[in-house]
């Protein structure tokens, strides 16, 4: 992935930067909003900005929505004042990065503008019959439609794809249709004039024109508006797009995989899918199985978090034991790849001793959402004895619980979580790594999204 920082890299913004490509980032880099813009505009691959608080983060998000942008924004600065993050979120920054940074929060934050979570892992023979599909079709030019459900490693697959073909050597461009507005995504993909629009100051190069040459993965592609089906219909025909405001159309050279976990044919029947268009991207169909129906990766997709969230959070690595690969065996992973990656996430930090105990391998639909018991919370919200409740507990048991509800009910996300609570991001995490380490099951850093799609 690509990511712009805006200010200097002489300091802690650079140190962030030089994390940020040690977890595999390309950096560009930007002195002020205006030369950011400029960048912006010429190259629709970039993935997430860190500006310095410097800077106007507030001036920056209004610039990227006039002119239909849609980069997350991380503002970057000191934790010491409690009052910066706030700030920072009020104006439209879609987190807050505190400086000096830190590896596993940049790591989180990567992940999530990136969506590329992790490597392809295959040992089940389910899973092994659809990557010798992709291989086969990789050096074609055949555009592939990716289905399977949520969480399974679809856009994994559709990079495998990319890394396998002839256009490796070229760009690949990944655009989710679920996460971005529809108002925007036509900008988004097509680009668009200066005048096109009120806020349109300036030629914008969109998503199409950025993958000239590679690859472009149309990431659950059933939730594009049928209006805008229609234009990616003449881009797949006829090779060209219309940038919004455009006089002439654009020639490109891109090749289209995407994905979805709708059945597209019941759309089409439904009316909300372009029959033309589904046949268009259909040319080659590959199913991406559901973890329960490839039991056989389990084991070898548990070792392989244990050993990357060991290297992320600075620990050394330690196997799972045989009690716990049993329980993760018989557990019916209605997530997918994505739910066993979350809970190796939340084992690594609780698990004790040598090993990866069962014991730290927390299943069902509320393990480790909160680390706290709903009786240890009392009845306030729903209008009880609240407060009644806590006399006779402990200060800190109060607080503890307080902390991890709240983050619980943020899913994750240590920004908000601190703006409800009322103190500084800096002190929060010190405060769950002191949790952690007396063996309190702490969500981890959103390894889902914030509420405008950026890891917490």
């Amino acid at each position: 992935m690509r990511v712009l920082i805006i200010g200097s890299l002489a300091g802690e913004l650079g140190q962030a930067g030089r994390i940020a490509m040690a977890r595999g980032a390309k950096l560009d880099q930007s002195d002020n909003i205006i030369a950011a813009l400029v960048r912006l505009r010429g190259d629709a691959r970039i993935d997430l900005v860190l500006c310095d608080l410097a800077h106007d983060i507030g001036a920056l998000v209004r610039a990227l929505a006039d002119e239909r942008m849609a980069v997350p924004v991380v503002a970057c600065g000191t934790g010491d004042d409690p009052e910066a993050a706030v700030r920072a979120i009020r104006d439209g920054a879609r987190e807050f990065l505190p400086l000096p940074p830190d590896p596993e929060l940049i790591a989180a934050i990567l992940e999530a503008a990136s969506g590329d979570s992790h490597a392809l892992v295959v040992r089940d023979p389910a899973m092994a019959a659809t990557v010798r599909r992709a291989e086969q079709v990789a050096a074609s030019e055949a555009s592939v439609l990716i289905h399977g459900e949520s969480g399974t490693g679809k856009e994994v697959v559709a990079r495998h794809i990319h890394r396998r073909s002839r256009r490796a050597g070229g760009a690949f461009v990944a655009l989710n249709c679920a996460a971005i507005p529809e108002n925007l995504l036509e900008s988004e993909l097509f680009g668009h004039e200066k005048g096109a629009f009120s806020g349109a100051v300036a030629r914008r190069i969109g998503k199409f024109e950025s993958a000239d040459g590679g690859t472009i993965l149309l990431d659950e592609i059933s939730e594009m508006d049928v209006r805008l089906q229609a234009k990616l219909l003449r881009a797949l025909q006829e090779r060209e797009i219309d940038r919004l405001g455009g006089a002439l159309p654009v020639r490109v050279n891109v090749r289209i995989l995407a994905t979805t976990n709708r059945d597209l044919l019941a759309e089409v029947a439904n009316g909300r899918f372009r029959e033309d268009l589904f046949f268009r991207l259909n040319v080659v169909s590959l199913r991406v199985p559901p973890l329960r129906e490839r039991p056989g990766d389990i084991a070898a997709l548990a070792e392989h978090f244990a050993r990357r969230y060991a290297d992320v959070n600075g620990m050394a690595y330690r196997p799972l034991s045989r009690p716990a690969l049993t329980r993760l065996l018989a557990h019916g992973w209605r997530g997918n790849v994505r739910e066993l990656e979350n809970i190796l996430h939340r084992a690594v930090l609780l698990a004790r001793g040598e090993e990866i105990g069962a014991d730290a391998i927390e299943l069902g639909a509320d393990s480790g959402q909160t680390g706290v018991r709903r009786a240890d919370i009392g009845g306030a919200a729903n209008g009880g004895d609240g407060v009644a409740g806590l006399v006779g507990r402990r200060m800190e048991e109060v607080e503890r619980d307080l902390i991890l509800h709240t983050l619980g009910h943020t899913l994750g996300n240590r920004t908000h979580a601190a703006v409800l609570l009322g103190i500084s991001i800096r002190a929060l995490r010190n405060k769950l790594r002191d949790y952690a380490t007396q063996g309190v099951a702490v969500p981890p850093p959103a390894g889902g999204v914030g509420p405008a799609g950026v890891a917490a």
